[in-house]
């Protein structure tokens, strides 16, 4: 819905729709400040780019209207562009904030019953690196333990280049499932 009301907007005082959007494309959307010295702007069209190549990769991983994908993110343009993604699909952004306690991630994501999960490597707060996927594996385990393993998939946003456990076949790259360069330096 999002997207539609950016394309009216976009192209609602223009003859030619190429001609109202490619102004609107190269205007800054977004800009994302984040630890001491970080900075990030992206252009509608950026934006908008990296919104429909995850809509392709969430249906491709069986995302359908009415699904949950569970974001698992701090305060990054990837999660702007996830919810973006989730509004082409008619999927639901199931929110699990960073701050939440293992137990909490446990319960959190058996209400979401999503399948798919997106989460960060790890994020910059408080002037330190703190772990992110550590915790949503844990949660992970802990859930498979109790009810038994789901079949899921978790995108892992590089934001901080640390090393991370790693699950073949559940979990993948978001820079790579989405052919774009890695935000992290």
């Amino acid at each position: 819905m999002l997207n539609r009301m950016l394309s009216r907007v976009t192209s609602e005082h223009a003859d030619d729709a190429r001609e109202a959007q490619e102004p609107e494309a190269s205007r800054i959307a977004l800009t994302w400040s984040g630890e001491p010295g970080r900075q990030e702007e992206l252009t509608h069209g950026m934006l908008l780019d990296q919104a429909e190549r995850a809509a392709v990769v969430l249906r491709r991983l069986g995302v359908r209207a009415g699904d949950r994908v569970a974001v698992h993110l701090p305060l990054v343009p990837e999660s702007v562009i996830a919810t973006l993604a989730c509004g082409r699909l008619d999927a639901i952004r199931a929110t699990l904030p960073v701050s939440l306690t293992v137990p909490e991630l446990v319960a959190r994501t058996r209400e979401s019953s999503a399948r798919v999960l997106i989460t960060a490597d790890a994020a910059f707060w408080d002037g330190a690196v703190r772990p992110v996927k550590p915790l949503l594996d844990h949660a992970l385990a802990r859930s498979a333990a109790a009810d038994g393993a789901m079949d899921r998939t978790v995108l892992v946003v590089n934001r901080c280049s640390r090393p991370v456990s790693w699950k073949p076949g559940r979990d993948m790259w978001w820079h790579e499932a989405l052919g774009v360069p890695s935000a992290a330096h």
